[in-house]
C-alpha cells in the first residue's frame, strides 16, 4: 500500500502500525499530493492512505486523480480534521474510507483490510460525525440526508448492515450463506433503491439507520 502524509513522523507512525500486520506491505511513501499520485501510478497499490492536508496538491485532489486513473486502488482519507466538508469532499473524490489520526490503531488495520477487499470503511468517530451532520441537515452536497429503509427487503437490509461495517462482498456472502454474485446483486439493488452512487454512501446510510453490524 501507499502512505501519503507531509509529516515524516506521521508516516513513520502509520508504518509502525501497519508493520504489525504481516498481510500488509507498504510499497511507497509520499510527502505531498503530487508525489502520492506519482507513486500510486508507479506502484499501483491495492490501497492508498492519503492525508487530506498536504502541500502542492491536497489529499482530496490527489484522491480524485488516483480514483480516476487507478480504479483498482482504493483510497482511504486520513486526517486530524473532522469537519463535515472534508467528509463530503472525500466521498465525492471517490474515497472508499475515512479515518482520523486520533483513531485507535486497530481502526487503521481494519480500514485497510476492508477497502482492500472491496468494501467501504468509516471509523466509528467519523460515522458519528456524519450521522450528527445528517440529522442536523448540515452536510453539503454529496451525502444524501434520508434513506427510507422500508424500500429494502429483509435480506437487503442484512447486506446493508454488514456493508456499513466495511465488509467485502465475499465476507458478506460467507456470513449470510450466499454466493458472492448474489451479494453483488443485493448491493446493486440497495444502491438503486436508496439512490446511492457507491458503497461509502450506503455505509453512511446504514450507520444513520442504526443497523450496522460490527461483529465478525
Amino acid at each position: 500500500m501507499l502512505v501519503a502524509d507531509d509529516e515524516a513522523m506521521v508516516r513513520a507512525g502509520v508504518r509502525a502500525v501497519l508493520a504489525r500486520d504481516p498481510g500488509i506491505e507498504v510499497v511507497a511513501e509520499a510527502a505531498d499530493g503530487h508525489e502520492a499520485v506519482g507513486a500510486a501510478r508507479e506502484h499501483r497499490p491495492a490501497v492508498a492512505l492519503v492525508d487530506i492536508q498536504m502541500p502542492r496538491l491536497d489529499g482530496i485532489a490527489a484522491a480524485a486523480r488516483i480514483y480516476r486513473d487507478l480504479p483498482d486502488t482504493a483510497v482511504i482519507m486520513l486526517t486530524t480534521f473532522g469537519e463535515d466538508r472534508f467528509i463530503a469532499q472525500a466521498l465525492k473524490a471517490g474515497a472508499s474510507g475515512f479515518l482520523l489520526k486520533a483513531d485507535d490503531p486497530r481502526e487503521l488495520l481494519s480500514g485497510v483490510h476492508a477497502v482492500a477487499a472491496g468494501g467501504a470503511y468509516l471509523s466509528p468517530r467519523v460515522a458519528a460525525r456524519v450521522i450528527s451532520g445528517l440529522r442536523a441537515g448540515r452536510l453539503p452536497d454529496g451525502v444524501p440526508s434520508r434513506h427510507p429503509m422500508d424500500r429494502l427487503t429483509g435480506r437487503e437490509r442484512a447486506v446493508l448492515a454488514l456493508l456499513g461495517a466495511g465488509w467485502s462482498n465475499a465476507e458478506i456472502a460467507a456470513r449470510l450463506n450466499l454466493v458472492e454474485g448474489t451479494v453483488k446483486a443485493h448491493v446493486s439493488a440497495v444502491l438503486g433503491k436508496l439512490g446511492m452512487r457507491n458503497r461509502v454512501e450506503a455505509a453512511i446510510a446504514a450507520w444513520e439507520a442504526g443497523i450496522v453490524g460490527r461483529d465478525r
